[in-house]
């Protein structure tokens, strides 16, 4: 039997929206488009799904600290004091917050050297800037992801550490509580 209904009117929007969107990405093709079987998905979904492709295409790559206005410029470390760092960083945090900038993994690391890893690490870092309301940028804050001693220290838990130990065939490191821990905004 054949149905007979006409299309709702949302139904021809989502459609057209989806022509736009694909017409949009069409030069910037490639197989991160093609992997995607949007064959099961609804047309709803498949349009968010590639409105977020084409955010992310457009997106301007900026240094972190030019994501704000005014850009966001802290002091260098080494000329703020103990309790003015301290009441400074956390301005900071609110602020790349705001900005759907999440810090992981930051209880192992003093006021002070959170503070230094932002100025010099996180601010200056070229990132895509996309004004989406749903994606955040996660900074893992456990430094050089080829060496993995302060995960496993501070932040693996124990059936996380023994599949590395089990993979690696190296010596895990003590497991000890961060000696900073903090409450920072999530997601």
């Amino acid at each position: 039997m054949v149905d007979s209904r006409r299309p709702q009117d949302i139904e021809v929007e989502e459609l057209l929206r989806n022509a736009e969107l694909r017409n949009a990405l069409e030069p910037f093709y490639d197989e991160s488009i093609s992997r995607v079987n949007v064959q099961h998905l609804p047309l709803a979904v498949e349009n968010e799904y590639l409105a977020s492709m084409l955010a992310w295409e457009q997106a301007p790559v900026l240094p972190i600290y030019r994501w704000f206005e005014p850009e966001l410029r802290p002091p260098r470390p080494a000329v703020l004091n103990d309790a003015t760092l301290h009441e400074i960083l956390w301005d900071v945090i609110r602020r790349l917050h705001e900005k759907r900038i999440i810090l992981d993994f930051t209880d192992h690391l003093s006021d002070r050297e959170l503070y230094s890893l932002i100025c010099r690490d996180i601010l200056p870092s070229r990132e895509k800037k996309i004004d989406s309301g749903r994606n955040y940028l996660h900074w893992d804050c456990t430094g050089d992801s080829r060496d993995p001693e302060i995960w496993l220290r501070y932040y693996a838990s124990e059936e996380d550490r023994e599949l590395w130990a089990e993979m690696y065939h190296l010596p895990l490191p003590d497991q000890a509580d961060p000696p900073y821990p903090r409450n920072l905004p999530r997601e």
